[in-house]
């Protein structure tokens, strides 16, 4: 088992590289969902698709995140993938929940004792959310990353398409969008 070549630096490349990239201009902005209720988002999402990541290269077919609620107020998350060698790849993070937003929480893979610089804290904000949290559409601000994701493998065809739509019209470009796995 192999570790996700992630490190703070990336973090650092990834602000960079916003910083430098020109905007989108959104019909509407990346609002996160009001409601979030952590217990209940808590446990495996699969992804169906996402905007290409450095420290995802790798990853090829059953991406996974488990989201684990932790004693301290955290949230525990794994995030695991087979690559292209038939390896598994996974690596641990943390999240924390804005309490006044709980749509938007922050994740961190950084080690512990890196945990008091600004840069090793990621937006992950939820975009979109199944009322039964069966799907769900994670994204940030600045337009740099989203995720699609669903409890079971794949998602139907018309319910991806619709999230899609819900992208682009906060101003996602989506033409580098990886489909990981399949649509029924």
């Amino acid at each position: 088992m192999r570790s996700f070549a992630f490190v703070p630096t990336v973090l650092a490349l990834l602000l960079a590289q916003s910083c430098l990239s020109p905007s989108v201009r959104a019909a509407e902005p990346v609002v996160a969902v009001e409601q979030l209720d952590i217990t209940r988002y808590a446990g495996e999402w699969h992804e169906i698709a996402r905007l290409p990541l450095f420290y995802q290269r790798h990853c090829k077919r059953e991406i996974t995140a488990q989201y684990t609620l932790r004693d301290d107020g955290l949230v525990g998350v794994r995030n695991r993938c087979i690559d292209e060698d038939g390896e598994v790849e996974e690596v641990d993070g943390i999240a924390r929940q804005d309490a006044e937003r709980p749509g938007r929480l922050e994740v961190r893979f950084a080690p512990d004792w890196l945990s008091w610089l600004p840069l090793t804290w990621a937006d992950y904000w939820v975009i979109a959310l199944d009322p039964d949290y069966q799907w769900a559409m994670v994204g940030e601000p600045g337009h740099e990353y989203l995720w699609i994701l669903s409890r079971t493998p794949d998602m139907p065809r018309a319910r991806f398409e619709e999230l899609k739509s819900r992208a682009v019209s906060m101003g996602y470009d989506l033409d580098e969008l990886i489909v990981s796995a399949p649509l029924r």
